[in-house]
């Protein structure tokens, strides 16, 4: 099937999307791009002006010709309209780049099998696409931008649906996980412990979807807090923010008892264990939750690979976790642990890096809120860190992540 790009054969696991740096935002490529790519990032060019009319007629025109799809989504279309943009946004970014690309979209396959998609939901989708689409790049739509549009799409929902199917056959699409354990640890910061009802295979470093009782269809991105462990328990770091419904609801009306529903692990911010270099990890607020996860990876594998552990806060009470990592750092010699503070220290979590160092033989991690994750990666680059050797979870999903 022609398209800007052609997956190989079968659609093998490919690089990884977390792992890379992506391009700046709103930078036109167009060097040794494909006439494709060319035609959809100028169209996404043309209407990221009027982006929210764009989505909103999207989700107008799905809903008035397909008003038996409106049932998979939440209630309030505010957070979901914002992931659509996004989404598109990173495909154009990626058209021309397979493996990232392919990942990408193997990702959100499999992810939405937890929303009810199907196969035969994907045309509609697309058919609904191309007419929000046509109607605000008016200005340079065309028949050859449309084929453009229709041969992208066609084969970026067949990943999708391959990927969906893969998974079928290998794991629920969601699963149910009563909480056995809620500690508040400040007042806007819970732990909680889940039991799922059957196993939930994971790996230190990636992070969970999860849907609240209370807001149906409204799922939200948690990191583990710890690594898989043989009673089978997950551990999850909630912050509760301003008009978050989900966080809110896990942070002070959730109790023991309780049950939410998980969707597929996902993320691939995970310790390679086929290396032997150090680890540099940044963790601010409740991302310190996935490192603290692979520093226990590390410890149960028996490995002596040097850890350093910059955890950031604005003030020492936000340092919710610090003892327990002290506790770690006290049993294993290799792993050194130092808390930021920003009102002390007067410096980002990202420069704290440059007074240390060479980090020439590590690799780094990266964990916390979208604005740290852009200004580490800009830091590490400074201290000469390429980029293969950053890793980190999708901004894009972290921007509703703790909601």
């Amino acid at each position: 099937m022609p398209g800007p790009f052609v997956p190989p054969a079968g659609h093998p696991a490919p690089g990884t999307f977390e792992q890379r740096v992506p391009p700046q935002r709103g930078v036109h490529q167009t060097q040794g791009a494909s006439p494709d790519a060319i035609r959809i990032r100028g169209t996404m060019a043309e209407v990221g002006p009027i982006a929210d009319k764009v989505t909103s007629y999207f989700y107008a025109l799905l809903f008035v010709r397909h008003p038996e799809l409106r049932s998979l989504f939440p209630a309030a279309m505010d957070t979901q309209r914002d992931r659509l943009l996004k989404a598109l946004l990173t495909a154009a970014e990626h058209i021309d780049n397979t493996p990232v690309l392919v990942e990408y979209l193997q990702n959100l396959g499999r992810g939405h099998r937890k929303y009810g998609t199907r196969a035969e939901h994907y045309p509609a989708v697309g058919e609904c696409l191309i007419g929000a689409l046509s109607r605000y790049a008016s200005g340079i739509w065309d028949p050859e931008t449309e084929a453009a549009w229709v041969r992208a799409y066609t084969t970026m929902s067949q990943v999708m649906i391959d990927a969906a199917a893969t998974a079928e056959l290998r794991a629920p699409a969601w699963w149910h996980a009563e909480i056995v354990a809620h500690e508040l640890r400040t007042a806007d910061v819970a732990v909680l412990t889940l039991r799922p009802d059957q196993p939930y295979p994971f790996l230190a470093g990636q992070y969970t979807s999860l849907e609240t009782a209370w807001w149906p269809r409204v799922w939200r991105h948690y990191s583990f807090a710890s690594a898989p462990r043989s009673d089978g328990l997950l551990t999850l770091h909630v912050k509760a923010v301003p008009a978050g419904w989900v966080s809110n609801s896990l942070v002070h009306r959730t109790r023991p008892g309780d049950v939410v529903r998980l969707g597929p692990p996902g993320g691939s911010m995970t310790v390679d264990h086929t290396r032997d270099n150090g680890l540099l990890c940044l963790g601010g607020g409740t991302g310190i939750a996935p490192i603290k996860a692979m520093v226990e990876d590390i410890a149960e594998r028996g490995m002596r690979r040097p850890v350093e552990v910059f955890y950031g806060s604005r003030t020492d009470h936000d340092l919710y976790d610090i003892d327990n990592l002290l506790r770690l750092q006290q049993i294993h010699p290799w792993l050194a642990v130092r808390a930021v503070v920003d009102q002390q220290a007067h410096l980002q979590l990202p420069d704290a890096i440059r007074g240390y160092g060479p980090w020439i033989e590590y690799d780094a991690y990266l964990s916390g809120p979208p604005g740290m994750i852009r200004n580490g990666i800009t830091a590490l680059r400074d201290v000469g860190f390429p980029a293969h050797r950053i890793r980190h979870d999708s901004v894009e999903e972290l921007v509703v992540a703790g909601d």
